[in-house]
C-alpha cells in the first residue's frame, strides 16, 4: 500500500508532506506546507488532516507571474514604475535614449525600472507604440485608477485617504517654464515646451521610486506626481485623449491626486510632463 500511495502521489504531482514517504520514514508533523490553501491549519502552518488523521492530498497549482516589472491588479498587470524607453534600430536592437529629449521619428519600446528617469516628451500616439513594442499596451481609465487608489475605490491618493499630505509624491512643484522661459504665457512656444532642460532642473523631475511614500496598495510607484501618464483613451469629440494622476509641478487643479486628469490635448501632443506607464493581461487569465 506504501507504494500505492507513493505511485500515485508523485505521479499526479500532488503536495502530500509525508505521503510519498514510508510511513517508518514520514516526519512526525509537516513542515512544508502554503497556508493559504483552502483547509490548511494557518496556526500550524500544517496541511488539513482527514477524518482518520491522515494527510488529505491537496494539488498545488502554480500561478504563472506578471511579466518582470510588473505587479498583478485584479485581471491584469501593471508597470510597477512610470517607463523609461530604448530606441530600436532596423534590425531590432536596443540603443539607449535620454529621458529628456523627444521620440519624434524613432522607433522605441518601453521599459520598466527602480531609480531610473522615466521618459518625459512623448505624446499619447507615441507612448501607445511604445508599449506595443514591449508586447504590451497602455492602461485603461479603470486600470489606472484602481492601481493608484487600490482595492475599494475610495482613496484618492496611493497612500490612502482623501487627505493630501505634501512630500509624499513628487508634486506640487509648480510650471518649471518660468525658470527658463519667463512668467508671460502668451510667450511660450510647443518648442518650449519641450526643452530638453526643463526636466533637468534640480527638484523637478525624479527617478522612479523616489517617492517610497507614493506607492499604492499594489506597490505600484508614482500614479500621482512625478509625470502625467497617458491613458488609452481615444480621442473624444475634440480630437482630445487623456493624461493623468499630475505631474511634479501640479497634481491637485484638475482633481486630487489618483482623480487628476488632463483632457486639453490631441494624441500627438507632448511636452516635458507628459509620461505613460504600461498594461497587459494576466498571463493567468484571472486576478488575484
Amino acid at each position: 500500500m506504501p507504494e500505492v500511495i507513493q505511485r500515485l502521489c508523485c505521479g499526479l504531482g500532488l503536495l502530500a508532506l509525508g505521503a510519498c514517504s514510508s510511513p517508518s520514514s514520514a516526519p512526525a508533523a509537516a513542515t512544508l506546507t502554503d497556508a493559504g490553501l483552502p483547509g490548511a491549519d494557518a496556526s500550524r502552518g500544517n496541511p488539513p488532516a482527514g477524518d482518520d488523521g491522515g494527510v488529505i492530498l491537496v494539488p498545488i497549482v502554480a500561478r504563472p507571474p506578471c511579466p518582470s516589472g510588473m505587479s498583478l491588479v485584479t485581471t491584469y498587470c501593471i508597470d510597477k514604475w512610470e517607463d523609461h524607453v530604448v530606441e530600436l534600430d532596423a534590425q531590432g536592437n536596443e540603443l539607449p535614449h535620454s529621458p529628456y529629449d523627444t521620440v519624434d521619428g524613432l522607433t522605441v519600446r518601453a521599459k520598466t525600472s527602480p531609480h531610473v528617469v522615466p521618459q518625459g516628451y512623448i505624446s499619447q500616439a507615441q507612448a501607445t507604440q511604445a508599449c506595443v513594442n514591449a508586447g504590451k499596451r497602455l492602461c485603461s481609465a479603470d486600470e489606472f485608477h484602481l492601481a493608484c487608489e487600490g482595492p475599494g475605490g475610495d482613496n484618492w491618493y496611493p497612500y490612502g485617504g482623501t487627505t493630501h499630505i505634501p512630500g509624499y509624491c513628487n508634486e506640487g512643484k509648480g510650471s518649471m517654464m518660468p525658470v527658463l522661459y519667463g512668467d508671460n504665457p502668451q510667450t511660450w512656444t510647443y518648442a518650449d515646451f519641450n526643452d530638453p532642460r526643463l526636466n533637468q532642473i534640480d527638484g523637478g523631475l525624479a527617478p522612479t521610486a523616489s517617492y517610497p511614500h507614493c506607492a499604492s496598495p499594489f506597490g505600484i510607484y508614482d500614479c500621482v506626481g512625478n509625470l502625467h501618464e497617458w491613458g488609452s483613451d481615444p480621442a473624444d469629440a475634440n480630437g482630445h485623449g487623456r493624461f493623468r494622476g499630475g505631474f511634479y509641478g501640479d497634481a491637485e487643479i484638475n482633481g486630487h491626486g489618483c482623480l487628476y486628469t488632463t483632457s486639453a490635448h490631441e494624441l500627438t501632443y507632448h511636452d516635458y510632463s507628459t509620461g505613460f506607464r504600461c498594461c497587459v493581461d494576466y498571463p493567468g487569465g484571472g486576478g488575484g
